[in-house]
Protein backbone atom coordinates (compact mmCIF):
# COMPACT_ATOMS: atom_id res chain seq x y z
CA UNK A 1 0.00 0.00 0.00
CA UNK A 2 1.18 3.75 -0.80
CA UNK A 3 3.77 5.28 1.43
CA UNK A 4 2.03 8.42 1.19
CA UNK A 5 -1.46 7.20 1.87
CA UNK A 6 -0.72 5.35 5.08
CA UNK A 7 1.70 8.47 6.44
CA UNK A 8 -1.79 10.63 5.47
CA UNK A 9 -3.94 8.41 6.97
CA UNK A 10 -2.33 7.79 10.01
CA UNK A 11 -1.75 11.68 10.87
CA UNK A 12 -5.54 12.87 10.59
CA UNK A 13 -6.74 9.79 12.22
CA UNK A 14 -3.36 10.31 15.30
CA UNK A 15 -6.19 13.26 16.45
CA UNK A 16 -9.64 12.82 17.20
CA UNK A 17 -11.36 14.26 14.16
CA UNK A 18 -15.51 15.21 14.74
CA UNK A 19 -16.09 16.93 11.50
CA UNK A 20 -16.81 15.69 8.26
CA UNK A 21 -13.76 16.53 5.71
CA UNK A 22 -12.13 15.33 3.01
CA UNK A 23 -8.94 12.98 4.49
CA UNK A 24 -6.87 12.99 1.06
CA UNK A 25 -7.92 14.18 -2.42
CA UNK A 26 -5.78 12.04 -4.83
CA UNK A 27 -7.85 13.22 -7.38
CA UNK A 28 -6.59 16.72 -7.44
CA UNK A 29 -3.16 15.19 -8.35
CA UNK A 30 -0.93 16.68 -6.01
CA UNK A 31 -0.45 12.93 -4.01
CA UNK A 32 1.40 11.25 -6.48
CA UNK A 33 0.77 7.63 -6.74
CA UNK A 34 -3.14 8.37 -5.69
CA UNK A 35 -4.44 10.06 -8.41
CA UNK A 36 -7.30 6.84 -8.86
CA UNK A 37 -8.61 7.68 -5.17
CA UNK A 38 -10.15 10.10 -2.84
CA UNK A 39 -10.90 9.44 0.76
CA UNK A 40 -13.93 10.98 3.16
CA UNK A 41 -14.20 11.04 6.82
CA UNK A 42 -18.07 10.94 7.97
CA UNK A 43 -17.49 10.67 11.48
CA UNK A 44 -17.81 7.38 11.93
CA UNK A 45 -17.56 6.08 8.85
CA UNK A 46 -14.25 6.39 6.90
CA UNK A 47 -15.02 6.09 3.55
CA UNK A 48 -12.65 5.41 0.36
CA UNK A 49 -13.60 5.28 -3.13
CA UNK A 50 -11.44 4.14 -5.50
CA UNK A 51 -11.44 4.91 -9.87
CA UNK A 52 -8.83 1.83 -10.25
CA UNK A 53 -8.29 -1.32 -8.71
CA UNK A 54 -6.15 -0.22 -5.20
CA UNK A 55 -3.16 -1.66 -4.30
CA UNK A 56 -2.88 -4.28 -1.64
CA UNK A 57 -6.75 -3.75 -1.07
CA UNK A 58 -6.76 -6.81 0.88
CA UNK A 59 -4.80 -5.17 3.78
CA UNK A 60 -6.81 -1.88 3.82
CA UNK A 61 -8.84 -3.00 6.14
CA UNK A 62 -6.11 -4.06 8.29
CA UNK A 63 -4.12 -1.11 8.17
CA UNK A 64 -6.84 1.29 8.77
CA UNK A 65 -7.40 -0.50 12.05
CA UNK A 66 -4.11 -0.30 12.84
CA UNK A 67 -4.28 3.68 13.03
CA UNK A 68 -7.76 4.27 14.51
CA UNK A 69 -5.61 5.12 17.92
CA UNK A 70 -8.57 7.38 19.76
CA UNK A 71 -11.00 4.35 18.44
CA UNK A 72 -13.10 6.59 16.34
CA UNK A 73 -13.51 4.60 13.01
CA UNK A 74 -17.44 2.79 13.43
CA UNK A 75 -17.24 1.59 9.68
CA UNK A 76 -15.19 1.32 6.90
CA UNK A 77 -17.04 1.71 3.05
CA UNK A 78 -14.72 0.67 -0.04
CA UNK A 79 -15.98 1.73 -3.26
CA UNK A 80 -15.43 0.70 -6.74
CA UNK A 81 -16.09 3.76 -8.65
CA UNK A 82 -14.65 2.03 -12.13
CA UNK A 83 -16.45 -0.97 -11.76
CA UNK A 84 -20.26 0.49 -12.76
CA UNK A 85 -21.56 -3.02 -11.18
CA UNK A 86 -19.62 -3.45 -8.19
CA UNK A 87 -21.50 -2.04 -5.13
CA UNK A 88 -20.23 -0.53 -2.23
CA UNK A 89 -19.20 -3.00 0.40
CA UNK A 90 -18.39 -2.40 4.27
CA UNK A 91 -14.82 -3.88 5.38
CA UNK A 92 -15.59 -2.60 9.42
CA UNK A 93 -18.95 -2.59 10.23
CA UNK A 94 -21.56 -4.60 9.24
CA UNK A 95 -23.93 -2.61 7.09
CA UNK A 96 -24.23 0.43 5.05
CA UNK A 97 -26.09 3.01 7.33
CA UNK A 98 -26.98 7.26 7.49
CA UNK A 99 -24.75 9.16 9.86
CA UNK A 100 -25.38 12.53 11.40
CA UNK A 101 -21.97 14.77 11.02
CA UNK A 102 -20.92 17.94 12.11
CA UNK A 103 -19.71 21.09 10.41
CA UNK A 104 -18.77 23.85 12.79
CA UNK A 105 -22.05 24.75 14.05
CA UNK A 106 -24.13 22.85 11.84
CA UNK A 107 -25.41 19.15 11.56
CA UNK A 108 -26.01 16.70 8.42
CA UNK A 109 -27.73 13.57 7.46
CA UNK A 110 -25.12 11.90 5.34
CA UNK A 111 -25.33 8.49 3.68
CA UNK A 112 -21.99 7.36 2.71
CA UNK A 113 -21.29 4.44 -0.39
CA UNK A 114 -25.59 4.39 -0.61
CA UNK A 115 -26.02 6.59 -3.46
CA UNK A 116 -22.74 8.25 -5.78
CA UNK A 117 -22.77 10.68 -3.45
CA UNK A 118 -23.15 10.83 0.63
CA UNK A 119 -25.43 13.87 0.61
CA UNK A 120 -22.68 16.66 1.60
CA UNK A 121 -20.16 18.11 -0.99
CA UNK A 122 -17.06 18.89 1.44
CA UNK A 123 -15.63 21.30 -1.14
CA UNK A 124 -18.42 23.44 -0.68
CA UNK A 125 -17.51 23.86 3.25
CA UNK A 126 -15.80 27.46 2.82
CA UNK A 127 -19.00 28.87 0.92
CA UNK A 128 -21.53 27.42 3.74
CA UNK A 129 -18.82 29.59 6.45
CA UNK A 130 -19.91 32.17 4.62
CA UNK A 131 -23.51 32.01 4.01
CA UNK A 132 -23.44 31.54 7.89
CA UNK A 133 -22.01 35.37 8.28
CA UNK A 134 -23.61 36.98 5.22
CA UNK A 135 -26.94 36.16 5.18
CA UNK A 136 -28.83 38.23 7.83
CA UNK A 137 -32.33 39.38 6.49
CA UNK A 138 -31.98 37.89 2.68
CA UNK A 139 -34.50 36.59 1.03
CA UNK A 140 -32.32 33.48 -0.88
CA UNK A 141 -33.39 31.37 -3.76
CA UNK A 142 -31.28 28.12 -4.10
CA UNK A 143 -31.21 26.22 -7.58
CA UNK A 144 -30.31 22.63 -7.82
CA UNK A 145 -30.48 22.31 -4.03
CA UNK A 146 -29.67 18.81 -3.77
CA UNK A 147 -29.87 18.14 0.04
CA UNK A 148 -30.22 21.87 0.87
CA UNK A 149 -26.72 22.41 2.49
CA UNK A 150 -26.58 25.93 1.44
CA UNK A 151 -30.37 26.60 3.03
CA UNK A 152 -29.10 25.09 6.31
CA UNK A 153 -26.17 27.50 6.23
CA UNK A 154 -27.85 30.72 5.27
CA UNK A 155 -30.77 30.06 7.22
CA UNK A 156 -27.89 29.63 10.35
CA UNK A 157 -26.48 32.86 9.37
CA UNK A 158 -29.46 35.07 9.66
CA UNK A 159 -31.85 34.35 6.32
CA UNK A 160 -35.60 35.41 6.62
CA UNK A 161 -36.24 32.78 3.51
CA UNK A 162 -35.13 30.24 1.70
CA UNK A 163 -36.83 28.71 -1.41
CA UNK A 164 -35.21 24.98 -2.31
CA UNK A 165 -35.66 24.19 -5.78
CA UNK A 166 -35.27 20.67 -7.26
CA UNK A 167 -35.76 18.33 -9.47
CA UNK A 168 -35.17 15.26 -7.26
CA UNK A 169 -37.89 14.83 -5.09
CA UNK A 170 -35.78 12.44 -2.45
CA UNK A 171 -33.07 15.25 -2.49
CA UNK A 172 -35.55 17.58 -1.63
CA UNK A 173 -37.08 15.32 1.20
CA UNK A 174 -33.26 14.66 2.84
CA UNK A 175 -32.94 18.35 2.50
CA UNK A 176 -35.51 19.14 4.45
CA UNK A 177 -34.68 16.31 7.07
CA UNK A 178 -31.39 18.88 7.01
CA UNK A 179 -32.78 22.05 8.26
CA UNK A 180 -35.32 19.99 10.81
CA UNK A 181 -31.64 18.12 12.39
CA UNK A 182 -30.80 22.00 12.94
CA UNK A 183 -34.12 22.98 14.63
CA UNK A 184 -34.83 25.94 11.57
CA UNK A 185 -38.44 27.06 11.28
CA UNK A 186 -40.15 25.06 8.31
CA UNK A 187 -42.37 28.51 7.82
CA UNK A 188 -38.68 30.05 6.94
CA UNK A 189 -38.37 27.25 3.60
CA UNK A 190 -40.43 26.71 0.64
CA UNK A 191 -40.12 23.44 -1.45
CA UNK A 192 -40.05 23.70 -5.43
CA UNK A 193 -39.50 19.15 -6.16
CA UNK A 194 -39.48 19.97 -9.99
CA UNK A 195 -37.38 20.66 -12.87
CA UNK A 196 -36.49 24.83 -12.36
CA UNK A 197 -37.17 24.97 -16.65
CA UNK A 198 -41.07 24.33 -15.57
CA UNK A 199 -40.91 26.03 -12.32
CA UNK A 200 -40.14 29.86 -13.04
CA UNK A 201 -43.57 30.54 -12.19
CA UNK A 202 -43.58 29.61 -9.26
CA UNK A 203 -40.24 30.73 -8.07
CA UNK A 204 -41.06 34.35 -8.95
CA UNK A 205 -43.79 34.44 -6.72
CA UNK A 206 -41.05 34.01 -4.02
CA UNK A 207 -39.23 36.15 -4.89
CA UNK A 208 -37.82 38.72 -5.65
CA UNK A 209 -34.37 37.24 -4.05
CA UNK A 210 -31.37 38.71 -2.38
CA UNK A 211 -29.29 36.03 -2.62
CA UNK A 212 -29.28 33.23 -5.49
CA UNK A 213 -27.10 30.33 -5.22
CA UNK A 214 -26.40 27.95 -8.62
CA UNK A 215 -24.87 25.43 -7.90
CA UNK A 216 -26.02 22.85 -11.11
CA UNK A 217 -24.81 19.17 -11.61
CA UNK A 218 -22.34 19.24 -14.78
CA UNK A 219 -24.84 16.50 -16.92
CA UNK A 220 -28.26 15.44 -15.18
CA UNK A 221 -29.59 13.22 -17.89
CA UNK A 222 -33.01 14.46 -19.82
CA UNK A 223 -32.66 18.06 -17.33
CA UNK A 224 -29.67 19.94 -17.10
CA UNK A 225 -26.22 20.11 -19.03
CA UNK A 226 -23.73 23.11 -17.96
CA UNK A 227 -22.78 23.51 -21.36
CA UNK A 228 -26.01 23.75 -23.17
CA UNK A 229 -28.56 24.95 -20.35
CA UNK A 230 -26.61 27.39 -17.68
CA UNK A 231 -26.85 30.33 -19.86
CA UNK A 232 -30.87 29.53 -20.18
CA UNK A 233 -30.57 30.18 -16.31
CA UNK A 234 -28.91 33.47 -16.28
CA UNK A 235 -31.12 35.22 -18.80
CA UNK A 236 -33.79 34.92 -16.02
CA UNK A 237 -32.07 36.27 -13.54
CA UNK A 238 -33.03 40.10 -14.04
CA UNK A 239 -36.54 39.06 -13.11
CA UNK A 240 -35.76 37.25 -10.10
CA UNK A 241 -33.40 39.41 -8.16
CA UNK A 242 -33.39 42.62 -6.26
CA UNK A 243 -30.95 45.29 -7.46
CA UNK A 244 -27.34 44.62 -6.08
CA UNK A 245 -28.24 40.72 -5.34
CA UNK A 246 -25.42 38.61 -4.40
CA UNK A 247 -25.36 35.74 -7.13
CA UNK A 248 -22.98 33.00 -6.25
CA UNK A 249 -22.59 30.34 -9.27
CA UNK A 250 -20.37 27.29 -10.00
CA UNK A 251 -18.90 25.24 -12.40
CA UNK A 252 -17.36 21.77 -11.63
CA UNK A 253 -16.24 20.06 -14.65
CA UNK A 254 -12.91 19.47 -14.89
CA UNK A 255 -13.36 20.19 -19.12
CA UNK A 256 -14.45 23.67 -18.40
CA UNK A 257 -12.16 26.81 -17.79
CA UNK A 258 -12.36 29.53 -15.28
CA UNK A 259 -13.51 31.63 -17.92
CA UNK A 260 -16.43 29.41 -18.89
CA UNK A 261 -19.01 30.99 -16.35
CA UNK A 262 -17.67 35.18 -16.50
CA UNK A 263 -17.92 35.01 -20.27
CA UNK A 264 -21.38 33.69 -20.00
CA UNK A 265 -22.25 36.15 -17.66
CA UNK A 266 -20.98 39.08 -19.49
CA UNK A 267 -22.70 38.39 -22.32
CA UNK A 268 -26.05 37.82 -20.87
CA UNK A 269 -26.02 40.11 -17.81
CA UNK A 270 -23.45 42.95 -19.27
CA UNK A 271 -23.56 45.31 -16.12
CA UNK A 272 -23.51 42.07 -13.07
CA UNK A 273 -20.09 42.81 -11.34
CA UNK A 274 -17.50 39.61 -10.48
CA UNK A 275 -16.85 40.37 -7.29
CA UNK A 276 -14.51 37.17 -6.63
CA UNK A 277 -13.64 33.85 -7.34
CA UNK A 278 -14.48 32.09 -4.12
CA UNK A 279 -12.08 29.72 -2.50
CA UNK A 280 -12.76 26.25 -2.05
CA UNK A 281 -11.91 24.21 0.73
CA UNK A 282 -7.99 23.60 1.14
CA UNK A 283 -8.38 20.22 1.33
CA UNK A 284 -9.73 19.85 -1.73
CA UNK A 285 -6.50 21.63 -3.82
CA UNK A 286 -5.78 20.73 -7.41
CA UNK A 287 -2.62 20.23 -9.11
CA UNK A 288 -4.42 22.00 -12.21
CA UNK A 289 -7.21 24.38 -10.91
CA UNK A 290 -8.93 25.25 -13.97
CA UNK A 291 -10.64 21.41 -13.53
CA UNK A 292 -11.32 21.83 -9.89
CA UNK A 293 -14.68 23.47 -8.63
CA UNK A 294 -14.99 27.05 -9.14
CA UNK A 295 -17.42 29.43 -7.45
CA UNK A 296 -17.78 32.78 -8.73
CA UNK A 297 -19.87 35.50 -6.66
CA UNK A 298 -21.42 38.41 -8.70
CA UNK A 299 -23.30 41.50 -7.88
CA UNK A 300 -26.27 42.66 -9.75
CA UNK A 301 -26.91 45.58 -11.30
Amino acid sequence: MNKLFKETLADFFSLDQFEARRVLHGRGQLFPGLEQLFVDWYPPVLYVAVYKKLEDESNLEEFVRSIDKQQQIKSLVLQKRYDKNSLARNLIGDELYKAIVREGELVFEVRPGMHQNAGLFLDMRLLRAWLQANSVDRNVLNLFAYTCSLSVAALAGGANSVTNVDISKTSIVWGNENHKLNKQDSRCIKVIPHNIFHSWGRIKQYGRYDTVLIDPPTKQRGSFDVVKNYSAVLKKLPQLCHPKATVIATVNSPFLDADFLPLRFSKIIPKAILIEEMPIAEEFFDKYPDRALKIYRFEMP
